[in-house]
């Protein structure tokens, strides 16, 4: 009777509940959920008993109306028969008409907001991307959580996840013990207890609760008063425990390295200064390096990250290496029980922004420079650029019987090698692989050795003999030899897009040549990043690798994205040039480091406007396009 009686109120529920019936019901279904409603509400006719005692406040509410409708079944029979096909019409035009909503809001998020939606996005895909740029977390299965935990009010614990589902709560108190533990609230919603079940939070220090009083636990990894273990299940997305009315969330001792997510630690690696080893590989100032790492020790930074320069380590012959002073580093920064990252950089040091030594390529590479200087990139001027080797000649033996490429794979080998023993004991976290200027995947572009100031466009660098061999042969193969060349109406280093011919609105940047140019390319770009990190993924297998990629962001909100075609990124406003990066990043399990994520906080400046720049749309979309990849 209780039953049924609960099925007849379902059927008086007012409109809003069949809303929310219909968002998680298909239409098809109508039909046999009304014809059931209907023969509940025959059911009830002529019963004239109250609805009995229950402990759910909720049933007892609706007793009254379930009253009226009863006493009412006798003489509106046929009217209340006829309603659940009203009420199909209306949930049919509510949908309808919230479908072309969704239409609208997806239409306009794709064009205007570089939103990646799928064609066939629906409103949770919306919601999801809105949360992302909000700087949510969004899991596969719809479960949200912030990116950054705030800081716990209350004081004496170290972590703890407040009662809303919508926010988890921590605080870092150093020194990290072996066991992690989160600390929750003994009531949760079914929405914060799946939350909390799906994510873990990372607990810093022991829980200020006394363990000793430790209920059953439903799996374990709890270590109990006088040191002795609970019961061990394994653990999975985290495991709950009741402590004295709260609940403990046990995490695996050993997280692994840069997958922290949903956890309030974030690892802190501090920069050396870029001369810490001098020209003779020595530590320059062995003392005063010393003290700083104890300095950075003592307020508990992670590790520190280190160049290792190729122009120091292979300085004076081909595959004559010297890790001396690199050795010595690294030595120190075991002994203070600190990690490292270390950067693989095949590019010269003193001609950028924030450069304060001078650290050219290897003497033999300049000798080799001098009698053949088209081992180095070229603009249309005919000016070589030192800072790093051509990417034309990445198959070409012209380094003394190797290629460009082989003598990076062996310089990585050889570091790989002398250092194994960090390697194994995971001192050494993160291999950076350098791959262009400044270390990033870019063409030089930008160089102000040659008169290049912000915001200038900058110059295609593809004319030197190599690289304009490789053009003709993409030519050729399309059916037209006279695109063997680099585009005459580009500008120079400091045009402005809308004074060149080629990146102007409507310009040939967007023709059949101008496509066919940047194709190729970014093609080219892409093609030697691919080939040197799939030799670093050999050479460092079992260790993290990253590439750095450059934040590109002036003349971003401009139809041709002109700096960042310069540079190598095929980017325009109609077409996504950081999908294919992506793409390859994942190919070889490499991480993604960006560094454009400090200039949003310069957008107001006028610089950047006049500039017409983006830094937060740029981050925006090369973050999405990597997640997406990393999701697939």
């Amino acid at each position: 009777m209780a039953t049924s009686m609960q099925k007849l109120v379902g059927v008086s529920e007012e409109d809003d509940e069949e809303e929310m019936e219909m968002d998680v019901k298909e239409e098809d279904d109508e039909d046999e959920e009304n014809g059931e409603k209907q023969i509940a509400a025959q059911m009830m006719i002529g019963v004239d008993e109250v609805m009995p005692s229950t402990s759910s406040s909720d049933q007892f509410q609706y007793q009254p109306q379930l009253q009226e409708q009863v006493s009412n079944q006798g003489g509106g029979g046929g009217a209340r028969r006829s309603r659940p096909l009203e009420e199909k019409e209306r949930t049919k035009l509510r949908e309808r008409h919230r479908r072309a909503i969704t239409a609208r809001i997806l239409a306009g998020l794709r064009r205007h907001g570089n939103y990646n939606l799928r064609v066939r996005a629906d409103i949770n895909d919306v919601i999801a991307a809105l949360a992302r740029e909000a700087g949510w977390v969004v899991l596969p299965d719809g479960t949200t959580f912030p990116s950054r935990s705030q800081s716990s009010p209350a004081a004496g614990t170290s972590a703890g996840m407040t009662s809303s589902s919508s926010q988890m709560v921590s605080q870092q108190i150093p020194p990290p013990p072996a066991t992690l533990q989160g600390v929750s609230s003994g009531y949760r919603t079914t929405v914060e207890y799946n939350a909390c079940r799906m994510k873990s939070v990372f607990m810093p220090t022991p829980s200020p609760y006394d363990l000793s009083s430790t209920a059953p636990a439903q799996s374990s990894g709890v270590v109990a008063d006088g040191g002795e273990q609970t019961e061990r299940l394994p653990l999975i997305a985290g495991s709950l425990q009741v402590i004295n009315d709260k609940q403990i969330i046990g995490l695996p001792t050993k997280l692994p390295e840069r997958d922290f997510a949903g956890t309030p630690f974030v690892p802190v690696y501090v920069m050396l200064p870029l001369g810490v080893i001098n020209m003779k590989c020595e530590l320059a100032d062995p003392d005063g390096l010393l003290k700083q790492l104890r300095v950075l020790k003592s307020i508990n930074v992670d590790g520190v990250m280190v160049d290792c320069w190729w122009g120091i380590v292979e300085a004076h012959a081909p595959q004559e290496y010297n890790w001396n002073g690199y050795q010595r580093l690294f030595q120190m920064v075991r002994e203070l029980k600190l990690k490292l990252q270390v950067v693989m950089s095949f590019h010269e040091c003193g001609g950028s922004v924030g450069d304060d030594v001078c650290i050219p390529l290897p003497h033999w590479v300049a000798e080799i420079g001098r009698s053949n200087p088209e081992i180095f990139f070229t603009d249309k001027e005919g000016r070589r650029n030192p800072e790093c080797l051509s990417w034309g000649i990445d198959k070409e033996r012209v380094l003394r019987g190797r290629t460009a490429v082989e003598v990076y794979f062996d310089y990585m080998r050889s570091f790989r090698v002398e250092f194994d023993e960090f390697f194994e004991d995971g001192i050494i976290s993160m291999v950076e692989v350098g791959l262009g200027p400044c270390g990033e995947l870019r063409y030089p572009s930008c160089p102000v050795k040659h008169g290049w100031r912000y915001p200038g466009i900058g110059e295609f660098q593809c004319h030197d003999q190599y690289m304009l061999k490789s053009l003709r042969k993409a030519a050729e193969m399309r059916g037209h030899s006279f695109w063997a060349r680099g585009p005459d109406n580009a500008g120079s280093y400091n045009s402005q897009p809308h004074e060149t011919g080629f990146f102007c609105d409507g310009g040939d940047y967007d023709g059949y040549y101008g496509r066919f140019f940047l194709n190729w390319y970014s093609q080219v770009l892409l093609n030697h990043g691919d080939r040197v990190l799939s030799l670093a993924k050999l050479a460092f297998d079992g260790t993290c690798i990253t590439a750095k990629l450059p934040g590109i962001h002036w003349w971003y909100k401009t139809a041709s994205h002109a700096a960042e075609l310069t540079a190598g990124y095929y980017n325009p406003c109609n077409r996504d040039g950081y999908t294919a990066i992506a793409t390859m990043l994942q190919k070889h399990g490499a991480a993604l480091s960006f560094s454009c994520t400090e200039h949003h906080i310069l957008e107001q400046q006028d610089h950047l406007r006049e500039a017409l720049a983006d830094p937060r749309g740029l981050v925006w979309q090369a973050i999405t396009r990597y997640w997406t990849m990393s999701s697939q």
